[in-house]
């Protein structure tokens, strides 16, 4: 669902609607939201895209403030309220922030419906649609939200369709070592700039970054990130799209423990300079807690499992793959199907 569809479920429902959602795009609902003419019934009150009111921080800590003891708030909002939220601290010490991801494994059912979610991706619109030619029209609408919508809003770029060009050249990048330099070669422009437009990009959530884990005993690659994108329907190369589609369960993973549990949560990968490699490593306070090698196929374990597990402290090695076979490898090796191992460590 998306986050509307969200928001509203948790209120509770009456003939006239949902009471207490209030959306800052309706001009009737900015009128109630200024005069706080919501519901006294409804304790929970819902402020969509209320971002997009230049003082809206100030407004909502006033309400806060107010009626903390009568009623909860909860802001929802685009890529955009994340961005202008880092603005300023006047909210500090009052709300908890949380990242709402596309579909998982667990959300629908787990084995049964993992090849769709791979095909259509995760977010509602395409995955319950399930139809291919809807899945490019999404494709298309949601690039030119995103640059023509999203940055263009947040950012002063200039030249703003190379940026969609960056986009263009990131498919071929995910999931192996992103090389800046080559970017900024066949883009024609400096490193600088290819970072600043990455970190672009990562703030309106269409791609995101992940570092190397280990130390001097493996030889550990230190610069080198790997990049995935938040929509993995997006790949046409099977191996990548199924690389992404893990690494976006990982780091949904790590999302919640964070939001949820305030633990302090890392996705990361190992890379050693003889260029052995392990997909996913997840940390916990900077302590590992498991690694993941990705395979299509019920393959053997791959070697590089073995030499970074005589290697590290990390208690358990899992490669995960889309068939059904189950098999240890010794006591912290073992090869299974992503879904079990999905069920198994509550991947949300």
């Amino acid at each position: 669902m998306g986050k509307t569809t969200l928001a509203q479920s948790l209120l509770h429902k009456y003939r006239e609607g949902h009471p207490g959602y209030y959306n800052w795009d309706l001009p009737l609902h900015r009128k109630q939201i200024l005069g706080q003419e919501w519901p006294k019934r409804q304790r929970l009150i819902v402020f969509d895209e209320i971002h997009k009111y230049k003082n809206w921080r100030n407004l909502v800590k006033g309400y806060f403030d107010s009626y903390k003891e009568t009623h909860h708030f909860l802001i929802t909002g685009s890529a955009r309220l994340d961005y202008y939220r880092k603005g300023g601290d006047s909210l500090l010490g009052r709300y908890y922030y949380h990242r709402l991801h596309p579909f998982s494994i667990a959300e629908l059912g787990h084995r049964g419906n993992l090849e769709q979610l791979l095909h259509f991706g995760g977010f509602p619109e395409p995955l319950l649609k399930a139809n291919d030619r809807e899945l490019k029209r999404w494709h298309l609408q949601r690039r030119e939200r995103v640059i023509y919508s999203d940055i263009r809003d947040l950012e002063n770029i200039r030249e703003i369709s190379m940026i969609d060009v960056l986009i263009g050249a990131l498919s071929d990048r995910v999931g192996s070592p992103l090389s800046r330099k080559s970017l900024a070669e066949d883009l024609e422009v400096d490193q600088k700039t290819i970072e600043r437009w990455l970190q672009i990009l990562e703030r309106v959530y269409y791609c995101f970054r992940i570092s190397p884990f280990g130390g001097p005993k493996i030889r550990a690659v230190k610069k080198e990130q790997k990049l995935y994108l938040w929509d993995w329907s997006e790949l046409t190369d099977p191996g990548k799209r199924w690389e992404n589609f893990v690494a976006s369960h990982l780091l949904k993973y790590c999302h919640y423990h964070e939001d949820v549990e305030g633990e302090k949560m890392e996705l990361r990968f190992l890379r050693d300079t003889d260029k052995r490699e392990v997909d996913f490593v997840v940390l916990k306070n900077r302590n590992p807690l498991f690694a993941i090698e990705c395979k299509s196929g019920d393959k053997a374990i791959h070697p590089h499992i073995h030499y970074f597990a005589e290697r590290t402290r990390i208690p358990h090695f899992f490669q995960v793959h889309r068939g059904t076979r189950r098999q240890r490898a010794g006591e912290r090796i073992e090869l299974l199907p992503f879904s079990e191992l999905s069920e198994e460590l509550s991947l949300p």
